[in-house]
């Protein structure tokens, strides 16, 4: 006969044999990440160095799955979920996405931001000059900004040749919606003109502009120098793109996987950075090679520098991230 006894002891032991199990797998954690893009791009490869770091360092179960290839949607959906704390636990992102929270976050966009690539290596090393931006996020938009990567360096891509302060002069460029953008190329004596993208390769073509501005990945998906094969290298911008974790998704980790992501971050973030900027040279020589481009140094890139320092001091103020201006202009 079947006691109440004997059902609670059967019961035990299915839950320790079965259900005991279950129970366990349910509480492995998981964390989730997305991107627009496969796995052979920088923002991928930076999010599976963090997760195999992490795991390194926590030795426990955890979980991390990445969606590649848009399967979660945009840059800006990855943002908006994060700020929830649903769907996605950690992206890399455009900073005119934390801008839409953050009006100090415009500064990560602005020309000559950097005077060269060791100089951005270096801030965003640490990111301790952004420390401000990393604030300001965190309090608005509750994302954590735990690493920096990027690295594509802008130049000139144009039908001649621009190589100094003279050839510059009057050049009817093609920039992006930025304020910013326009500033500068009318302080250096261009011509700047906003057009999307998709429109330039026509826009050139046609002679409605003589040039434009990108990173080589940007120019060479579009073809431009079918139509603009010289590259004039004013490195005036080096892309940054944080790395963000949901803040609502970190607090509720236990506290040394907390301490394991942020260890592992900047070594995830170094990577990222090395993988974009190699990629970016890479296909600036594959062209040369194959003479698809000329490529030429701007003979005067200090002046540009020169004349962009009280264009970005001016729009530092406007947008309140003076602090961060001084940070990132006293690393050495």
């Amino acid at each position: 006969m079947c006691t109440w006894r004997t059902l609670t002891v059967a019961a035990l032991v299915l839950t320790i044999l079965g259900w005991g199990s279950d129970f366990a797998v349910a509480q492995t954690i998981t964390l989730r990440g997305a991107s627009e893009f496969d796995n052979q791009r920088s923002f991928n490869q930076t999010m599976l160095k963090l997760e195999e770091e992490t795991k390194r360092c926590y030795g426990k179960p955890v979980n991390f799955v990445l969606h590649p290839s848009g399967e979660l949607g945009y840059e800006k959906d990855f943002v908006s979920y994060m700020v929830q704390g649903i769907s996605v636990d950690y992206a890399v992102f455009a900073p005119s996405h934390a801008a839409t929270f953050s009006k100090m976050a415009t500064i990560m966009d602005m020309p000559f931001l950097f005077r060269d690539v060791d100089h951005w290596d270096k801030v965003l090393a640490t990111g301790e000059a952004l420390k401000p931006i990393y604030d300001d996020v965190l309090a608005k938009a509750d994302i954590m900004m735990i690493n920096y990567i990027g690295g594509g360096v802008r130049n000139i891509f144009a039908k001649k040749p621009v190589r100094n302060m003279a050839e510059l002069r009057n050049l009817s460029i093609r920039v992006m919606g930025s304020l910013i953008q326009t500033r500068m190329f009318q302080t250096f004596g261009a011509a700047p003109t906003v057009l999307a993208f998709a429109e330039v390769y026509t826009a050139l073509q046609t002679g409605v502009i003589d040039a434009g501005e990108s990173e080589a990945a940007g120019w060479a998906q579009m073809k431009m120098q079918e139509v603009a094969p010289h590259v004039s290298k004013t490195m005036h911008a080096i892309t940054i793109r944080p790395v963000g974790f949901s803040g609502k998704s970190f607090r509720k980790l236990p506290k040394d996987l907390q301490d394991c992501i942020l260890k592992a971050a900047p070594i995830a973030g170094a990577l990222g950075r090395k993988w974009e900027r190699d990629a970016d040279d890479r296909i600036i020589e594959q062209m040369r090679k194959e003479g698809k481009i000329q490529v030429h140094e701007f003979q005067d890139r200090a002046k540009l520098l020169e004349l962009a320092a009280p264009i970005k001091e001016a729009f530092a103020k406007e947008v309140g991230a003076e602090k961060v201006l001084a940070n990132i202009n006293a690393v050495k």
